[in-house]
C-alpha cells in the first residue's frame, strides 16, 4: 500500500518536453507542464492513449530523453543535479525486448551489475534468476528463451542494483493471459517487499485491479490523477438492460438517456447520465411507453468508461 506520510517516490513538477523539428522550427510539444507525485510503496498507473506522452515521461526519468523545462526527482534526487543517484534509485523495464543473443541470462545480469559498479561479492544474479523462475535457464543463450522468459529476464535486469522504484512500460503488451498472470505475480511480489511500482498499460482492467492510484495523460497534459476507486466513481454514465413483455416498437429516447438501443426484439439497453436520471426513473420511462418490465440488469462503470469519457473530452 502507498505510504502517504513518506516523501514521494517520484516528484514531477511542470515537466515540459518539446522535440526539435528537423527543419529547425518548433517541434512537437510532447509534455505540456505535467505535475504529479508517485507515493512510496504502492502500484501507480500511468495511462493515456498512444502518443499521449507516457513514454516521453518515462524516458526522461530513465535519462534517455532530456526535458525542456520543469523538474523531476527520483527518491529525493533531482534528475539533473544528482543524476547518478537518481538513476540508481530506479529500474526500468522497457517495452522492447533487447538482449545480446549470445549472452546467457546469468551473463546478462552480471554485465548489468558491472555497469552499475556492483562488486562481484555483492551481486545477486543467482537470487534474481530464482525470483523470476529462470534459474534452470541460467546458462542458456538468451536467443533460445521464449518471449515470456525474456520479459521476466528484463524485470530481473532492472532489479540488479536493488532500486526502490521499478517502472514497467507496457510490460504485458502482446503476451498471452498466462504470461500476464505470471508477470503480475512477480511484480506484486516485489511490491509486497516494498518496491514502488510504476506501470503503463493499455489493459485498463489490469490497471483497475492492480493500481492504488492512477494518472491519465492525454495530448501531453495531465487530465486526471486520483486513487483508482475514486477515479472509477467519476463515471457519469451507467447502463441498464431491460427485458420487456412484448417486441419493442422502436428506440425509446428520454431526457437523461445518452442512448437507447434495441439489442433484441424484447431487450432494450439504455445508457443514462446518473447526474440527470436515476435507475428508477429510467425504468419508469420505459413503463410509460406501455411495456411491462420482466427483467433488469445493470452494469457498473469501470475504468474503461472513465478513460473513454476523459480522453474523448480532451
Amino acid at each position: 500500500m502507498p505510504n502517504d506520510t513518506a516523501p514521494p517516490a517520484i516528484q514531477i513538477r511542470d515537466l515540459v518536453k518539446r522535440y526539435a523539428a528537423p527543419d529547425g522550427g518548433e517541434g512537437k510539444l510532447a509534455l505540456k507542464g505535467v505535475s504529479f507525485d508517485v507515493p512510496q510503496g504502492g502500484i501507480f498507473g500511468l495511462l493515456g492513449p498512444n502518443g499521449a506522452g507516457k513514454s516521453t515521461l518515462i524516458n526522461i526519468l530513465a535519462g534517455l530523453v532530456t526535458k525542456t523545462s520543469g523538474s523531476a526527482e527520483i527518491w529525493g534526487f533531482d534528475i539533473d543535479e544528482h543524476r547518478r543517484n537518481a538513476k540508481r534509485a530506479i529500474g526500468i523495464v522497457p517495452q522492447e525486448i533487447v538482449f545480446d543473443p549470445f549472452f546467457t541470462p546469468f551473463e546478462v545480469l552480471e554485465n548489468q551489475a558491472g555497469f552499475y559498479g556492483i562488486a562481484k561479492h555483492l551481486r545477486r544474479s543467482e537470487k534474481l534468476l530464482e525470483a523470476v523462475h529462470l534459474a534452470d535457464k541460467r546458462d542458456a543463450y538468451a536467443r533460445t528463451l521464449s518471449g515470456g522468459m525474456k520479459r521476466r529476464l528484463l524485470v530481473a535486469k532492472a532489479m540488479v542494483h536493488s532500486p526502490p522504484i521499478l517502472v514497467l512500460d507496457e510490460p504485458t503488451a502482446g503476451v498471452d493471459v498466462e504470461l500476464r498472470r505470471q508477470l503480475w505475480e512477480l511484480v506484486t511480489g516485489l511490491n509486497d517487499e516494498g518496491v514502488t511500482v510504476v506501470l503503463t498499460t493499455h489493459y485498463l482492467e489490469e490497471a483497475e485491479q492492480l493500481c492504488d492510484e492512477i494518472a491519465i495523460i492525454n495530448h501531453g497534459e495531465l487530465i486526471a490523477h486520483k486513487p483508482t476507486r475514486e477515479l472509477v466513481g467519476m463515471a457519469r454514465e451507467k447502463i441498464v438492460r431491460v427485458s420487456v413483455d412484448k417486441d419493442i416498437a422502436g428506440p425509446i429516447m428520454e431526457p437523461g438517456f445518452v442512448k437507447a438501443d434495441v439489442v433484441d426484439p424484447r431487450v432494450l439497453e439504455i445508457t443514462y447520465d446518473r447526474d440527470v436520471a436515476s435507475a428508477g426513473q429510467v425504468l419508469a420511462k420505459v413503463q410509460e411507453h406501455g411495456y411491462v418490465i420482466e427483467d433488469v440488469t445493470t452494469r457498473e462503470a469501470d475504468l474503461e468508461d472513465v478513460f473513454v469519457q476523459l480522453t474523448a473530452a480532451g
